[in-house]
């Protein structure tokens, strides 16, 4: 007698956001989106599902397998509550009936743009928002997905790891090692011209290293977008946009879309490369004009 197999459940709670992370998922590869769909009990999602509000689903004592944060959290009611609680209350509850705890976004792992916010300092990354007793009935530690958004397929990854292994490895800030052990630089179509240091002369261009005027922190971001693509076509960079470090801590940064120089020199060079090291090498590429660097790809 064939049994029904149970779908490990998942519940997505919307905290502050603009949506953009949902947004992405929705942007997934159409086979992986439906494998996503057969594999999980997506049992709630303010904009994707009806069957249950979130107020029944706080008074049912059933667990949960994956609990996906979306947004910053506060418990500052004047600037954001829900059912009538704020969603550092509705947050903690939830967790206490959680297996995993998925940080969906950079809002969700350290704060994120919310964190500028001057008017409210009660904001925060999921990690700051719980104490011990709060994640004391999960299984494993809190994955922090970070980025702005995230990449769809980073999710999906993540859900299916952990579904398959119960574990993953994880980085110093929590990360999942296999999607941040890279850098965006990696996989870049651009890293020729980094290399013999010819310069993009404005965005959108096809030729040119966006990291020497553009604000390029490609060389210092850990993601792997150039690898796996969004839309499985294109990234930033290959569109002639400077990847703008959306999975770092630090982010968002003033003044993202130059790059800070001291002498003409960059005040960050490449991740793990000493000035000293840097400012040779550039020094040597300089000196040398390949011509078909300096031409039209598409003329």
């Amino acid at each position: 007698m064939n049994s029904k197999i149970k779908k490990p459940k998942i519940v997505w709670l919307q905290a502050i956001t603009c949506n953009g992370n949902t947004h992405s998922l929705l942007s997934a590869n159409t086979n992986r989106l439906k494998l996503f769909l057969d594999s999980f009990d997506l049992v709630y999602h303010p904009s994707l599902t009806t069957d249950i509000l979130l107020d029944d689903l706080l008074k049912k004592e059933e667990d949960i397998d994956f609990l996906l944060v979306e947004g910053a959290i506060t418990s500052n009611k004047e600037f954001f509550q829900i059912s009538n609680q704020t969603i550092s209350e509705v947050l903690k509850k939830l967790v206490l009936k959680s297996k995993y705890l998925i940080a969906v976004g950079s809002c969700a792992s350290y704060g994120g743009v919310h964190k500028k916010f001057e008017q409210n300092s009660d904001i925060f990354g999921l990690e700051e928002a719980l104490d011990k007793k709060d994640i004391s009935s999960l299984v494993h530690p809190i994955v922090n997905l970070t980025g702005c958004p995230v990449h769809p397929e980073w999710i999906l990854q993540t859900l299916f790891s952990l579904k398959e292994y119960k574990q993953m490895p994880l980085d110093e800030k929590g990360r999942p090692k296999e999607i941040y052990s890279y850098l965006a630089h990696h996989g870049c179509t651009r890293n020729e011209y980094f290399e013999w240091k010819v310069e993009a002369k404005s965005f959108g261009l096809k030729e040119g290293c966006l990291f020497y005027g553009q604000g390029c922190r490609g060389p210092m971001t850990h993601s792997n977008c150039n690898k796996i693509l969004w839309n499985d076509v294109n990234t930033k960079t290959r569109a002639g946009m400077p990847c703008i470090g959306c999975t770092e801590f630090d982010f968002p940064r003033n003044n993202m879309l130059e790059t800070k120089k001291n002498i003409g020199i960059p005040d960050e060079v490449p991740l793990g490369v000493s000035k000293r090291a840097y400012l040779s090498l550039a020094g040597v590429a300089k000196t040398f004009k390949i011509d078909r660097l300096n031409e039209k790809i598409i003329k």
